[in-house]
């Protein structure tokens, strides 16, 4: 166990040293206030706070942990080796940085809850966020810094047993239209067949005759596809759908279709099944739980993991809901249509409520990535950046979460690059 003697524990401090030495590095943590037992204690231990006491290894705190509360922070992010850092300490501190602070500020994501421009859908944009803008969206760099505070401790305490890690792949797919033209009403049908005909998209006709009649297999219906290759692979898989009105006319269905519930109970014997929080769910709580119980009434099994549609996160208020409805895991941390690491980590983290300075139960997952951000890149240029965010995570032991689409595994050409990441990529380092 490291001891770590603080002049007050704060909900803060506690919160970030147990989950970088815990989460990310794998050892227990302790913390006292009092002096005569941290001089007594013969194992580990450094000093967290302004000044040290004597000659300990110690790490000079910049004062974010000890506050309560939201201000507007100024933060000057400096080069720092191969990464960046930020809210600088002196040169009595064994690091120029106080990475605990900092990686507080990220996780929580303090800049959030800050006044920012949205997009059109109230997004916070990732040109907003100070990753982007200080050029290290691209690193999880609390996972970086957390092994530099590794480096140190074993420079001091070589006696430290630190568990051997590996990197985690955690794939998710997004199921918000698992069809393209099945299960549709009679009405959807013939709005389809006008809108195609109006557009002179006259394969599209054909193609919805050819799976109404039974003909053909649905273009999004990928699901048998992604779970046999699932079921041969060595990593972890989560599949979301929306029960909930969808946001496009297009992509909408009566999700109270029997053929529909047995599609979700097909998957759900198979990997996890998740719930996308409907668009209209966001804002109202009453909804977010009707459509919970209705995902468990499908799959008979209480809801642990969660996504929000749009990929909005409206913080704090939505994962307050999460929290109230004991949904255990959320995989909305991502931005739409930037890749990187928005809470600067690859490691799962608790959602710390900074209104009510609280660590809650929620986990959060944050992905790398999602398809969307790819849209105009060309094929080899999308295999390079998934493989360099890989990298990035096999560097610091993390998890590596991709956002792909149902519609990502469809036969069309230009999708071959994600049937090959998915299937034959993610496998080589899923051992």
């Amino acid at each position: 166990m490291l001891l770590i003697y603080t002049k007050k524990l704060t909900p803060r401090i506690s919160y970030i040293f147990k989950h970088i030495c815990l989460r990310i590095l794998g050892i227990e943590v302790g913390f006292s206030s009092v002096i005569e037992e941290f001089i007594s204690h013969t194992g580990p231990k450094i000093s967290y706070g302004k000044k040290p006491l004597g000659n300990e290894l110690f790490f000079q705190s910049e004062g974010l942990l000890d506050q309560q509360g939201l201000e507007a922070i100024e933060v000057t992010v400096k080069k720092w080796g191969n990464t960046y850092g930020f809210f600088s300490v002196s040169n009595t501190s064994a690091l120029p940085f106080d990475i605990f602070a900092a990686s507080f500020f990220m996780l929580t994501r303090y800049e959030e809850y800050l006044p920012h421009v949205k997009d059109e859908m109230g997004r916070f944009m990732a040109s907003e966020s100070l990753a982007y803008k200080e050029g290290f969206l691209h690193q999880p760099v609390v996972d970086i810094w957390a092994y530099i505070f590794k480096e140190k401790l074993l420079t001091t305490f070589p006696e430290i047993d630190f568990p051997s890690k590996k990197i985690v792949i955690h794939p998710v797919i997004e199921a918000a239209q698992p069809y393209a033209y099945k299960q549709k009403s009679i009405f959807r049908s013939i709005v389809g067949y006008f809108d195609s005909l109006i557009h002179g998209r006259f394969r599209e006709i054909i193609s919805r005759t050819q799976v109404i009649i039974g003909l053909k297999r649905d273009p999004l219906d990928t699901f048998k596809w992604i779970v046999n290759i699932a079921n041969r692979s060595n990593f972890k898989l989560t599949i979301f759908f929306l029960l909930g009105n969808a946001l496009s006319f297009n992509e909408s269905m009566n999700t109270h279709r029997q053929k529909f519930k047995l599609l979700i109970k097909y998957v759900a014997d198979y990997k996890n099944v998740g719930l996308i929080f409907s668009f209209n769910a966001l804002s109202n709580y009453q909804i977010l739980k009707r459509e919970k119980r209705r995902m468990e009434a499908i799959t008979n099994r209480a809801l642990s993991s969660s996504m929000n549609s749009e990929f909005l996160v409206n913080l704090p208020d939505i994962y307050r809901h999460l929290v109230e409805l004991e949904i255990n895991r959320d995989f909305t941390m991502v931005f739409r249509n930037t890749v990187g690491f928005r809470a600067g980590t690859c490691t799962p983290f608790l959602f710390y409520d900074l209104d009510f300075e609280i660590k809650t139960p929620l986990l959060v997952h944050p992905a790398a990535m999602t398809t969307s951000a790819f849209r105009t890149k060309y094929a080899s240029d999308i295999e390079k950046i998934v493989l360099q965010a890989i990298t990035e995570v096999n560097k610091v032991n993390g998890t590596f979460t991709i956002i792909f689409s149902n519609k990502d595994f469809s036969s069309e050409e230009n999708n071959k690059v994600w049937r090959s990441i998915f299937s034959e990529k993610l496998q080589e380092y899923a051992v």
